[in-house]
C-alpha cells in the first residue's frame, strides 16, 4: 500500500507542536492557525490607482454612465452591464453569453468585483491595465461589435456628455478614445466586494462563521489545499492554472505561445461568488457542490496540470459541505450593489404623470407604510432604502407587473389605470406585502 504524503502545511504545523483533540483522543497535527491566517486574509483599507489615470469623483461618475451606455456598442443595443449586471456580481447568471452571431461566446463571462488590484486582465490574462481590458468587449466583434472611433464621434455631438468629460479630465477636457478607457477603469477601480461575516472573523469576531464554516475554512487551508491558488484576500493568485477542466481552449497558452501554458486560466477571486454561478471560465459548473466535486474527484489528467493543484483529494461528504459552507461566508446576505452606481427608477404599469407620486420605502425588509389609497391616474413610488435587494410585484386587475432586481436606492414608479385592490410583494421576500387599493377618479378630477 502506498504511505501517504504528509502535507507540508501538517509538516509545518508539527513542527510548532499544534494539535487537535477530536472526541477526546489527538488527531495529531493541525495546521490551522487562526493568527497566521486572520493575516494573510486581511482586507486592505484602501484600493490601488495607476499614476497615469488617478481615481476622481467625477470621473468615476462618467464611468458608470458609460458603462450602462448602448452608444458604445456597433447598433446601439448592447452596453458593458448588459453582461456585467450588477444585481449577479456583474456577470450575467449564464453558462456563456450569447454573442452577436448567436453562437455563445466562448468563455463565461467574468465578474469585476475588486479589479483594482489585479495583474492581468481576462481568464487568459492578454490585457495588462484595466483601460486595455475596457477596450476589449467593446471592440469585439462577438461581443458589443463597436468602433470606438465611432462612438467618440457620437459621444462628442452630445452637449451634456461632452460637459461630463470636461468635468472628469480638467486638464484634457475633450471626448477621446483614451478618456473614455480611463474613465471606465476608473469606474471599474471602485468596485470594492464589501465585508462579509468571514472579514467579520478575520478582525477577531470568533462567532462571525459557524462551528461548520470554521470547519471548512480548516479543509480550505489544509487537507484541501484550496488556499494554494486562492489565497490573499481577494483568493486569487493572480496566476494561471490547468484545472484539469475538459475542452479544447487552450487559454493562457494561446497569449504565450506556450505549450507549457495550455489549458491554464487565471484562478478566479472566490469574493461574492454565490451571485456568479455557473462556475470556471467555461461556465460548465453549476454550484458550488460540482466545483468541490471537480476539484475531488473529476479532474482530467494531462501533462498541463497545476503543479499547485492537489490530487483525488479525499473528501467526505461531510466535509465537501462543509468546504461550501465556507465559501459562502465570503459573499454578502444579498446582492451588494456599490455606491458608485447611479440609483435607477423604473417604470412600470399604466403611464401617469409620477409628479405626486405617493411613496412607499422598504427599509428593514418591510413596505412602509403598508397600505396605501390611490386614485385612477395616479402613481406609487417605491423607494429602496433598505440594504438588501428587492424585486417588486404587482397582481391584480389588469395589471401584473414584476420589476428587475431593484438595488439600494433605486426607485419603481407603478401607473394605475384602472380601480382595484393590488397587493405588491417583494419576489426575494416573500414576507413583504402591501396592500394597494386604487378608487375610481371622481367627476371633479375628471373634468379638464
Amino acid at each position: 500500500m502506498e504511505r501517504a504524503k504528509t502535507p507540508r502545511l501538517v509538516q509545518a504545523a508539527a513542527g510548532l507542536g499544534l494539535v487537535t483533540v477530536l472526541g477526546g483522543a489527538k488527531a495529531g497535527p493541525d495546521p490551522f492557525d487562526a493568527a497566521h491566517w486572520r493575516q494573510v486574509f486581511a482586507r486592505p483599507d484602501h484600493a490601488p490607482m495607476p499614476d497615469g489615470n488617478p481615481t476622481t469623483p467625477d470621473k468615476v461618475a462618467l464611468g458608470a454612465k458609460l458603462f450602462d451606455d448602448p452608444r458604445l456598442s456597433g447598433d446601439g443595443t448592447v452596453a458593458c452591464s448588459t453582461c456585467h449586471q450588477a444585481e449577479l456580481s456583474f456577470t450575467d447568471g449564464v453558462p456563456r453569453h450569447g454573442g452577436l452571431d448567436g453562437q455563445p461566446l466562448d468563455r463565461r463571462t467574468p465578474p469585476l468585483w475588486n479589479m483594482a488590484w489585479g495583474l492581468s486582465w481576462f481568464w487568459d490574462g492578454r490585457a495588462a491595465s484595466l483601460e486595455d481590458q475596457a477596450a476589449g468587449p467593446i471592440e469585439n466583434k462577438r461581443e458589443m461589435a463597436g468602433d470606438l472611433a465611432g462612438a467618440v464621434r457620437t459621444l462628442a455631438a452630445d452637449t451634456e456628455t461632452v460637459r461630463s468629460f470636461a468635468r472628469a479630465f480638467p486638464e484634457d477636457p475633450a471626448v477621446t478614445r483614451s478618456n473614455l478607457l480611463k474613465a471606465l477603469a476608473a469606474f471599474e477601480r471602485t468596485l470594492v466586494s464589501p465585508e462579509t461575516r468571514f472579514d467579520r472573523w478575520v478582525k477577531g469576531d470568533d462567532e462571525a462563521i459557524d462551528s461548520d464554516e470554521k470547519a471548512g475554512l480548516r479543509l480550505f487551508v489544509g487537507k484541501a489545499g484550496c488556499v494554494s491558488c486562492h489565497t490573499g484576500w481577494r483568493f486569487t493568485d493572480e496566476a494561471f492554472h490547468d484545472v484539469g477542466l475538459p475542452g479544447q481552449d487552450q487559454g493562457r497558452g494561446v497569449v504565450l505561445g506556450l505549450k507549457a501554458a495550455d489549458n491554464a486560466f487565471k484562478t478566479p477571486s472566490l469574493r461574492e461568488r454565490v451571485w456568479t454561478a455557473p462556475y470556471m471560465h467555461d461556465g460548465s459548473l453549476a454550484t458550488f457542490e460540482d466545483v468541490v466535486d471537480h476539484y475531488a474527484e473529476r479532474v482530467v489528467e494531462r501533462p498541463t496540470l497545476s503543479a499547485d493543484l492537489p490530487r483525488r483529494i479525499a473528501l467526505s461528504p461531510k466535509e465537501r459541505a462543509q468546504l461550501v459552507a465556507f465559501l459562502n461566508t465570503l459573499s454578502s446576505e444579498d446582492p451588494p450593489r456599490p455606491a458608485s452606481l447611479p440609483a435607477r427608477t423604473m417604470v412600470l404599469g399604466a403611464d401617469v404623470p409620477a409628479i405626486a407620486a405617493t411613496t412607499v420605502g422598504q427599509k428593514d425588509r418591510r413596505f412602509t407604510p403598508g397600505a396605501i389609497l390611490l386614485k385612477v391616474g395616479q402613481a406609487l413610488k417605491i423607494v429602496n432604502d433598505d440594504t438588501r435587494t428587492h424585486n417588486v410585484r404587482i397582481d391584480g386587475p389588469g395589471l401584473s407587473v414584476s420589476s428587475d432586481a431593484q438595488n439600494p436606492g433605486d426607485a419603481i414608479t407603478i401607473g394605475f389605470d384602472q380601480p382595484g385592490q393590488f397587493q405588491a410583494i417583494c419576489g426575494i421576500h416573500p414576507d413583504m406585502r402591501l396592500a394597494v387599493t386604487v378608487e375610481p377618479m371622481t367627476k371633479a378630477a375628471a373634468q379638464p
